[in-house]
């Protein structure tokens, strides 16, 4: 049976947009056809929001991106101001890129492990596997512990995600992030807020459990996803013309999509949000969210139908064309943080 050590040799490595300049791929793509055409638009839409004045732009991020090596693609784009809010799923944000930040990698497994014919041994070995991609166990062990630790260091009430994950910001900004791109670190250090609706479905889950278990009886930190869904919506009321761009389907694109229908029930008159992207891989014949249209997404008022694009391709092909294209066009250097985190702490209610 092989090692633990021979299995995690080889880590991932994050792609870099900033040095390949995608913009004439992008475009000569325009001029065909299928889903060369739709990512084309969809790189052109993102454009179009960054130079919109009045656009806050919201990522949602749901599936594994992180562990993909798409990291460095959504710290940067936080860095260039290319993003004002995040909405994620935990895992992107607790179990990859909190846990790189601490010094922990995502490692390239061996072709034959995608079968899942040796997850028997994998798990015999403490490595856990997303298709081709291995994580140590026992490292995911001390990202669970340090949330429990931050858990611990705070006044015991509840908390919207966005402000627990502000905390996780603090502390890497304080104990020094072991990478030198992380999406948490630069949104506490840009003033942008991270929304995970579902939070304790990730690491950050086991370690709030901890908090809770020992307890027992007393006043504890607890998660509030109300608060953290009044939050978002609070900056749509602030902000009415909003852009989404969505990797991927689930909460994320749904919890964003709501503010529009939040907001009119809150008795605010606010538009349909301007700009949509959306790259996907889900089978709209199902009815579920993941590959629901965007066109659908009008007919519950949440989407204008104007600069709207749905791609489906699988993130790691289509996310560093649409982002790099847009980076390279250099449509967002105006741009400076809209400072929502702030805004939401000072605002508070």
């Amino acid at each position: 049976m092989s090692t633990k050590a021979e299995l995690l040799q080889d880590p991932i490595q994050h792609i870099d947009i900033t040095r390949d300049n995608v913009v004439g791929l992008v475009e000569a793509m325009g001029q065909m056809a299928y889903s060369a055409r739709d990512l084309y638009r969809a790189a052109t839409i993102y454009d179009r929001m960054l130079r919109d004045r009045d656009c806050g732009i919201i990522l949602c991020l749901a599936g594994s991106l992180i562990s993909a090596g798409l990291k460095k693609i959504f710290a940067d784009m936080v860095r260039s101001h290319m993003v004002d809010a995040i909405v994620s799923s935990g895992a992107n944000i607790v179990d990859q890129d909190f846990f790189e930040a601490l010094g922990f990698r995502h490692w390239m497994a061996q072709e034959r492990f995608k079968y899942g014919l040796d997850d028997t041994m994998l798990r015999e070995l403490h490595i856990d596997r997303i298709y081709d991609t291995l994580i140590d166990e026992d490292e995911l062990r001390v990202c669970d512990e340090t949330i429990h630790k931050i858990a611990n260091s705070l006044a015991p009430r509840p908390y919207s995600s966005r402000e627990f994950v502000a905390e996780m910001g603090k502390y890497l900004s304080e104990t020094g992030a072991k990478t030198d791109a992380s999406i948490v670190l630069e949104a506490f250090r840009e003033d942008v807020p991270i929304f995970c609706p579902a939070f304790s479905d990730c690491s950050a889950g086991f370690g709030l459990v901890a908090h809770q278990a020992e307890r027992a009886g007393k006043p504890k930190v607890t998660l509030d996803s109300a608060k953290d869904f009044y939050e978002l919506t609070r900056l749509k009321v602030k902000n009415e013309c909003t852009g989404l761009l969505m990797i991927g389907g689930g909460t994320p694109k749904n919890f964003a999509q709501d503010i529009v229908v939040a907001a009119e029930i809150l008795g605010h008159d606010v538009p349909m949000h301007k700009y949509a992207v959306q790259i996907t891989v889900a089978d709209v014949r199902d009815g579920a969210l993941s590959g629901s249209t965007l066109k659908e997404a009008s007919s519950w008022g949440k989407v204008d139908t104007t600069y709207e694009q749905m791609v489906y391709c699988e993130a790691t092909i289509a996310a560093p064309l649409i982002v790099g294209y847009a980076y390279h066009k250099r449509g967002w250097e105006w741009r400076e943080s809209r400072g929502w985190n702030s805004l939401l702490d000072k605002d508070a209610v």
